[in-house]
């Protein structure tokens, strides 16, 4: 099958998560299929990104986005359409024309496209069947971010979930399969008929992400983009909140927060006992050097890759009640879920206190990943997908 493929980034480097997602879809499909990759980049290309991409593309397109071009789409669609922000920032009208005409001269036989930021460019194409990746539930993510915006800001996020909430509805008919990472975000997709949305889980590629011994530098850590919003919010909950009470009683533990691209935010969290480092060469080095891996997310959506990737190099995990609905661990048996702060103190205490239960939790969270979380198991399932419309 000729696959065309239809991103708002470009799927490298892998620190964000739908760049992951697409990543490791296109890996594994191109094992069957012919991809012919287009994607908007509104940034500077990373310089290895085509390389890498390469063995897996037929042919790949990138459509550069300017910042002057973005200014004026979000004005203007602010001001005199209902068209989403998120989908007005990668919505190119000059580069519409260029986009179909790329896919319809490779006779694509099915055009996948992640996310709805890029259904407006095909929302009217009918030369082949289509399937959207709604990955997360957009518009509830926006929705969570509500209270914790700057007062300024609450009033333009409430005009932004609404519209998302609305173009989530409004673009369902206008793809053949829709898709989605966890039956927590497809409930949330405002459609009589959103049961029809596949759930296609994330996955974790057990060849980089495996359990590798190494002295324990940090007692916890919390990877992730540190620019994202509910991974700001985490941390400062985590360091202003949870931390306090557990240096109450154990003032020596020590915090790692690693990721890219840290905000002014996150960077005045650090101190001597939080450590804020930025962007690392191999996350895997803090994750074996970790005793705990903690993410109390407090608002988002969607399944947190780092659980996977944590739970893949056996860490045990502590987490919230809304990034496990998304996830499906069992609390006590291969997860640790908190809700208030002293919860979350309570159960860091216990796993810093009982080497053996971190151990448990970390056996039986492998086999979870095993069982319910590989790329090529998920993506077979998308594949299927799109073989029903050939």
């Amino acid at each position: 099958m000729k696959l065309g493929v239809l991103l708002s980034r470009v799927p490298y480097p892998l620190e964000k998560g739908d760049k992951l997602r697409a990543y490791h879809q296109i890996r594994v499909l191109s094992k069957e299929h012919e991809i012919y990759l287009c994607a908007l980049n509104a940034g500077k290309l990373h310089p290895k990104a085509i390389e890498e991409l390469k063995p897996y593309c037929k042919e790949i397109k990138i459509v550069s986005l300017t910042r002057f071009g973005i200014f004026i789409n979000l004005v203007y669609s602010l001001i005199f359409t209902n068209l989403p922000l998120q989908v007005a920032y990668f919505f190119n009208r000059k580069a519409k024309q260029s986009i179909l005409t790329y896919f319809s001269k490779h006779k694509i036989d099915h055009l996948y496209c992640q996310l709805i930021r890029v259904s407006e460019y095909v929302k009217d194409y009918h030369e082949v069947p289509k399937t959207l990746d709604y990955m997360d539930a957009l518009s509830r993510g926006m929705e969570r971010r509500i209270d914790q915006a700057k007062y300024g800001l609450k009033g333009l996020f409430k005009i932004e979930s609404t519209r998302l909430k609305r173009y989530e509805h409004f673009i369902f008919s206008a793809f053949q399969h829709k898709t989605i990472i966890s039956e927590q975000d497809r409930d949330l997709i405002v459609h009589a008929q959103n049961q029809n949305i596949k759930i296609i889980r994330n996955g974790v590629d057990q060849d980089f992400f495996y359990p590798k011994k190494c002295v324990k530098k940090y007692d916890l850590l919390f990877t992730g983009n540190m620019s994202y919003p509910p991974n700001v919010d985490s941390v400062e909950y985590l360091v202003n909140k949870v931390m306090p009470l557990v240096w109450k009683v154990k003032p020596e533990l020590r915090l790692a927060i690693v990721g890219a691209n840290p905000s002014s935010r996150v960077e005045k969290l650090a101190e001597s006992r939080v450590i804020v480092s930025g962007w690392v060469d191999d996350i895997r080095d803090y994750y074996a050097a970790s005793r705990i891996f903690i993410a109390p997310m407090q608002i988002g959506t969607g399944l947190q890759n780092k659980l996977l990737e944590a739970m893949a190099m056996k860490i045990p995990c502590i987490t919230s009640t809304l990034a496990n609905n998304a996830l499906g661990g069992a609390h006590g048996q291969n997860i640790l879920i908190g809700k208030e702060a002293t919860d979350y103190t309570s159960l860091i205490i216990d796993l810093i206190d009982r080497t053996e239960l971190g151990h448990d939790l970390a056996e039986e969270a492998y086999k979870l990943i095993n069982q319910q979380y590989t790329w090529e198991g998920s993506t077979k399932a998308l594949e299927a997908l799109f073989l029903t419309s050939k």
